[in-house]
């Protein structure tokens, strides 16, 4: 393992901000593995952590392919994690929505050309990522329709599903669709937490980059085949919304099952303390993603389900 500074911008008022990379094997630019973008992604952090200290002892007892290298980035925004900010402190904008980035731009353009310098021209670009929304998925592996994904690679982590989506404009600005753009098969791993720790999720999201790495002849390693993926578009989820503003009661978990009619949340009143509104269910399926944060506002997305083959 070789711990390096991939980039350092000088520190006006405090320490210098620096990202950091530790590099495993040799040789091709086989895999890159990107962690935590934003500062609240604790379980992203977490996850990249496990997997250096993995790695280090997979290289040890020379488990890492002849010719292969792996770069793994822990953290992209150490100044927004060290004062519990989601995005950029300085000006509150996200370093995932500035790539390819531009070196001579403002301060989240620069650090996202040089991250990209630094990530491009890997086979294979794996980002533990976060939602735009508050909340829990199943885990599962997600990529852009750009006409350059492959869902067939995207089984080999051998996670339960897959999911296609197919890109806004503001997607265009991340990481994931810059890579595709550039010839790295790029993945997005989401796991059941996002700022709190979630370990079994995380040791899953582990063994899941292991078993993909592997199977692509990158390392030795045997694990169990997991799962057989299903893969789904994310136009093809079930979204479930709130009538009412308040607080908010969640009555399901990811991978739940839920039935046509079932109360699967309320929404309280904040001052008075009585159900406002229930939150029904429109579709037999399975809990795919759940609201966690403890309110809501009208009209907001707060489950989306997978529906039932039959429909």
């Amino acid at each position: 393992m070789r711990k390096e500074v991939l980039y350092t911008l000088k520190g006006l008022y405090r320490e210098d901000f620096e990202i950091e990379g530790y590099r495993f094997g040799g040789g091709e630019k086989s895999a890159c593995i990107v962690g935590a973008m934003r500062g609240n992604e604790m379980q992203q952090l977490y996850i990249c952590s496990l997997l250096i200290n993995a790695l280090k002892e997979l290289e040890a007892h020379g488990s890492i392919t002849h010719n292969h290298e792996i770069l793994v980035i822990p953290s992209v925004n150490k100044y927004s994690m060290n004062v519990g900010k989601r995005f950029w402190a300085i000006d509150n904008i996200d370093i995932n929505r500035t790539f390819p980035g531009d070196a001579q731009g403002d301060t989240t353009k620069q650090i996202a050309a040089a991250l990209f310098e630094n990530v491009k021209g890997y086979n294979y670009g794996i980002q533990f990522a976060s939602f735009y929304m508050p909340g829990d998925f199943i885990p599962h592996v997600r990529m852009m329709e750009t006409g350059y994904q492959s869902a067939s690679l995207a089984n080999l982590f051998g996670l339960q599903y897959v999911v296609i989506r197919k890109p806004k404009p503001m997607d265009t600005a991340t990481l994931n669709y810059s890579w595709q753009m550039n010839g790295t098969n790029a993945f997005s791993i989401y796991t059941n937490a996002t700022d709190t720790i979630d370990d079994k999720s995380a040791r899953q999201a582990v063994s899941s980059v292991l078993r993909f790495l592997t199977r692509m002849g990158i390392l030795k390693y045997n694990n169990h085949s997991g799962y057989i993926a299903s893969v789904i578009n994310e136009h093809e989820l079930l979204a479930v919304k709130t009538y009412d503003g308040g607080f908010y009661r969640r009555l399901k978990s990811p991978g739940d099952p839920v039935f046509h009619g079932d109360i699967i949340g309320e929404v309280i009143d904040p001052f008075e303390g009585f159900v406002k509104s229930q939150i029904v269910s429109q579709t037999d399926g399975i809990v795919f993603f759940a609201h966690t944060a403890p309110t809501v506002m009208g009209n907001q997305v707060v489950y989306k389900i997978i529906r039932r083959m039959h429909e």
